[in-house]
């Protein structure tokens, strides 16, 4: 299939999302074991087309749907009892192993992750793990360990990464929403070119243990789903610590802030990246997209002006903690042999940077604060501005293959050319929310960044929540493929 070639298809199902899912079970119009059967079935049966997930529990996950049945019919309500959701492969889930895209034999998790306990707690069906590129290092859902996931829009093209097969997994509608992880837009990238919202909460709002400081902090975990309101359940569900987490955020109530207006803001367009040494600008279309999203801003009578945030030299802070943290990462596999190749370049260069240069690569964080959040209103202040708008990436969704063969250099310039606008928020530690911003000629999506200072999740929820009203992007939905 060309890399312009739409996926044969009918006309787009309309699957509830999460909350209607959470609703019509506890109304008794459907029955999780229902719900659960239907998600495996769809899941098997896009295996060949878009290829989303790398471990699914079928037996597990139905008789966890029967006994959400029974709880159902006794009378228990819990926020997502019965639901069938899905978890990155970046996480561990009892009997299962995380591979987290690599190759190889690797142990079954011996216990649950913070996010999977929490959950479960809130009552939910995990049905499998998605797909994710080799340590969740590239904008591209491909390996040799699994193939390549692909794009419901466009099945020649890439979902984004590294979450990528739960991108794919909500788009399709295979599950009503997953979750996902975020390392340097690893959320945000694959909700932007799969038409969904992501969020990026604060560093600690979702706990990454056992990988505490994952990434030496620069990773969370954070929601895909169709809708805002979808995505702030699903955060208000796996949101808080576990007692050895080092990033302790004050609770914040994502639900209620989706049914909140936000207020007159003062909303600031960027189209300059931070400094990535290459000429990374916008694709037209991107621009259009983004302008129409600040032209609708506008309209909802915000105060959107274009202005520049001063990044300085943030990649300083943010190339030693991202090859650290793969270096960690990839000298844990018991057979180095199987990775990729860049991956193995990473792991010489994280050690080599690891140590003092990781450690002043994190005393910089401090400085970056005070510097980009001087760009924000500030308690009792009226200078600077509330909201940052960006483009989530420069270019829409790379062909499949687009980065086959290349060298971790190459590769890096390639990715800093098609995404240099989500990172410094990870090396910030602050909240993002990616939304969908339309469509390109040839029908690919795209998306528009959301940004602000630390602790401002529910305030870009009600922002976010208010654009979705007046541009329904939910009622888009991908083809359903031929399967």
């Amino acid at each position: 299939m060309s890399s312009t070639e739409a996926v044969t298809a009918t006309e787009p199902v309309r699957r509830p999302g999460l909350a209607d899912s959470a609703r019509e079970l506890a109304e008794g119009s459907t029955t999780s074991v229902q719900q659960v059967s239907e998600a495996l079935s769809r899941i098997e049966a896009s295996r060949s087309t878009l290829n989303a997930f790398r471990h699914l529990r079928p037996e597990a996950a139905l008789a966890e749907a029967a006994e959400a049945d029974r709880r159902l019919r006794a009378g228990e309500r819990l926020p997502l009892l019965g639901v069938p959701v899905a978890v990155k492969d970046d996480t561990d889930v009892l009997g299962l192993p995380t591979h987290f895209g690599c190759d190889g034999d690797l142990p079954a998790a011996a216990a649950d992750s913070e996010a999977v306990r929490r959950l479960r707690a809130a009552g939910a069906v995990i049905v499998g793990k998605t797909n994710s590129c080799e340590l969740g290092q590239w904008p591209f859902t491909e390996g040799r360990a699994f193939g390549a996931t692909r794009n419901p829009w466009h099945t020649g093209h890439t979902p984004g990464g590294s979450s990528g097969g739960s991108a794919a997994a909500v788009a399709a509608g295979l599950v009503p929403a997953a979750l996902g992880s975020d390392g340097a837009g690893s959320v945000r990238i694959p909700a932007a070119w799969t038409h969904l919202v992501g969020i990026k909460p604060q560093r600690g709002r979702i706990s990454v243990h056992p990988r505490s400081d994952a990434f030496q902090g620069l990773t969370v975990n954070g929601p895909l789903a169709r809708t805002v309101a979808d995505a702030a359940l699903l955060l208000d569900a796996v949101a808080g610590p576990h007692p050895d987490d080092p990033h302790r955020p004050p609770a914040v109530e994502a639900s209620a802030a989706a049914r909140r207006a936000p207020g007159r803001l003062r909303i600031a367009v960027a189209w300059r990246p931070p400094l990535t040494l290459t000429r990374s600008e916008p694709h037209p279309d991107v621009r259009r997209a983004i302008t129409a999203i600040a032209e609708a801003l506008a309209g909802l009578g915000h105060d959107v002006e274009e202005a520049r945030p001063r990044y300085g030299l943030i990649g300083l802070g943010f190339v030693p903690r991202a090859t650290a943290g793969i270096a960690e990462l990839a000298a844990r596999h018991p057979d180095p042999a199987l990775l990729d190749p860049r991956t193995r370049g990473a792991l010489r260069t994280g050690t080599l940077l690891g140590g003092r240069v990781v450690r002043a690569a994190r005393a910089r964080e401090v400085r970056q604060h005070r510097r980009i959040g001087a760009f924000f209103r500030t308690s009792g202040t009226a200078a600077g501005y509330d909201v940052l708008l960006t483009p989530t990436t420069a270019l829409p969704p790379p062909p499949i293959g687009r980065f086959d063969g290349l060298g971790a250099w190459r590769t890096d310039v390639a990715m800093a050319e098609a995404c240099p606008y989500a990172w410094p928020w990870n090396v910030l530690g602050w909240p993002g929310i990616n939304v969908p911003a339309g469509f390109t000629a040839g029908g690919l999506p795209v998306g528009a960044q959301l940004l602000g200072p630390s602790r401002s999740e529910e305030l870009l929820i009600s922002l976010a929540a208010q654009l979705e009203a007046d541009r329904r992007w939910y009622e888009h939905r991908p083809p359903a493929p031929s399967l």
